[in-house]
């Protein structure tokens, strides 16, 4: 994958992340609020575009497959 994909990928996983991270608080659910801290923060430690969007993927379903 080329720089352009990896920095839109790293956009919308932020931008996810965020709403995650706003939606998880409003509704004090700590799943929700630590997938979207993590959507947030991993893009800049995760270099390969295929692993960033496995990782990606799993912090988004995450909330969804645990149930608090």
């Amino acid at each position: 994958m080329g720089f352009a994909t990896k920095l839109i990928l790293s956009f919308i996983f932020g931008l996810i992340g965020s709403a995650y991270f706003v939606y998880g608080r409003k509704r004090s659910n700590i799943i929700i609020l630590f997938s979207g801290v993590v959507l947030c923060i991993f893009p800049y430690f995760v270099s390969n575009g295929w692993l960033m969007l496995i990782v990606g993927s799993i912090f988004l379903v995450i909330p969804f497959v645990i149930k608090n």
